[in-house]
């Protein structure tokens, strides 16, 4: 079964994309609506020892609906959700959302996201 999965950040990268799920994704631009993005300093090892850079984007909602976040919107297989889950770093949790084309997808937003 197919899932879609909103990237905002690292999973854009060909190279991360080919490290964790041994091709390149194929996907669209799309908009997430009523978010926005700021920094979280990034203290978990594992990830960090992928040369990731300690501080990451994350996804947050807002209170202001003309926030958005650009990204991409990509169609992966669900053992390929399951490591996307694996590769995300603590501070990080995936939820669904509807974006701005109608899709409803997954996204990694912040633990303490409201």
């Amino acid at each position: 079964m197919k899932e879609y999965l909103f990237s905002y950040g690292t999973l854009q990268k060909e190279k991360v994309q080919v490290e964790l799920f041994g091709r390149l994704l194929q996907g669209s631009p799309d908009t997430l609506k009523g978010h926005r993005v700021t920094t979280i300093e990034i203290k978990d090892e594992a990830f960090l020892s992928k040369d990731e850079d300690k501080f990451q984007k994350i996804a947050i909602i807002s209170n202001n609906k003309n926030d958005s976040i650009k990204g991409t919107v990509f169609e992966i297989t669900e053992e390929e959700l399951l490591l996307a889950d694996r590769y995300e770093p603590d501070g990080y949790k995936r939820v669904t959302v509807v974006l701005a084309s109608g899709k409803a997808t997954w996204i990694y937003v912040a633990v303490d996201n409201p």
